[in-house]
């Protein structure tokens, strides 16, 4: 299983979500450019010492991840999809892609998702944080396969 952060804007949640990645064993993948720089102390001071055990790609485009061969489906989480998160039958090699904090991911994205899923939310809440939602679909992910440490 990995976890894709597209194109993200914050260091705090990018860190966030490398921190979360690599104590629970998840890979992940970074489509850039981001909207800071990789090697910005709050990102770092956000990973703290994980980023040291991270298992980190570095992608210096969508366009770049998308004509790479890749295991598994792409799963989408995005406000824009009627799946939610919690009825997907997740599978070990599914990578699970959140989109920029500022935009989601953009159509050419959610075109090349095999799967879009949400997290439902009360109709007067437009979003909840990235590194929250990822962190939920990442726990239901595991709980469902049965992973273990």
């Amino acid at each position: 299983m990995r976890l894709v952060l597209f194109e993200p804007d914050i260091p705090q949640n990018a860190g966030t979500m490398m921190r979360l990645a690599a104590a629970l064993g998840v890979a992940v993948d970074l489509i850039e450019p981001c909207g800071f720089l990789v090697d910005d102390r709050r990102l770092r001071r956000a990973a703290m010492d994980y980023a040291d055990f991270l298992d980190l790609t570095r992608w210096t485009s969508w366009r770049r991840y998308a004509e790479s061969p890749h295991p598994g489906r792409l799963v989408l989480l995005t406000t824009r999809a009627s799946q939610p998160y919690t009825g997907f039958a997740f599978a070990p090699s599914d990578r699970i892609m959140v989109g920029r904090e500022s935009a989601g991911a953009p159509d050419d994205v959610h075109d090349a998702a095999d799967a879009r899923i949400v997290i439902p939310l009360r109709p007067e809440a437009r979003s909840i944080n990235v590194a929250t939602a990822a962190a939920m679909a990442l726990g239901e992910a595991i709980r469902q396969i049965g992973a273990s440490f």
